[in-house]
């Protein structure tokens, strides 16, 4: 995906969920979303691009700063100053758990159909259809046809920020965090 900054900063705004899935990212496992994206084609009056696919959401990953980890491509008087004020720092109390996320995208179980239908009939009957099959796992995502991979990019993030608490507690409640 070659995209210039501007035709990136637009698709991120334009772009949007229609419906998101009633499963957030798993704590202890993968995690697969199924998604269907809408999009106008930039060429063609009155036809939609959807395309059909599926993201994996990778087990996040608890990063625990330690006084001992590698600082890489810091001099030695550097990782020492580091390591004292992470010391410093967690004999204070400071948490500095985080967690760090992964997605995968498989380009390749991308399927794509074009139907001759405005934006908004094709977005309601998605929306029909996802009611009534109550898939826990499908998202429904609006874009720009040229740059529709920045929709499953805001998807991602949208995700990440919704699962961060419940996978929190999660780690919490088995003492892992």
């Amino acid at each position: 995906m070659n995209v210039s900054r501007d035709n990136f900063l637009y698709a991120m705004e334009t772009s949007r969920v229609l419906h998101e899935p009633d499963r957030r990212i798993a704590t202890f496992g993968e995690t697969r979303f199924q998604f269907q994206l809408i999009s106008e084609l930039m060429d063609r009056s009155g036809e939609v691009r959807i395309r059909s696919g599926e993201m994996e959401a990778c087990k996040p990953m608890l990063i625990r700063p330690t006084p001992d980890m590698e600082w890489e491509g810091f001099d030695e008087e550097s990782r020492e100053k580091l390591s004292r004020l992470l010391d410093q720092l967690q004999q204070q109390g400071m948490d500095l758990a985080f967690l760090q996320y992964g997605f995968r995208f498989r380009r390749s179980a991308v399927n794509e159909e074009i139907v001759k239908e405005p934006i908004e009939e094709v977005s309601g009957r998605l929306l029909e259809e996802v009611r009534r099959s109550g898939n826990p796992m499908l998202a429904i995502l609006e874009g720009v046809d040229d740059t529709w991979e920045v929709a499953l990019v805001k998807f991602s993030l949208e995700m990440i920020a919704q699962s961060q608490s419940i996978n929190r507690f999660d780690l919490q409640r088995k003492k892992l965090l």
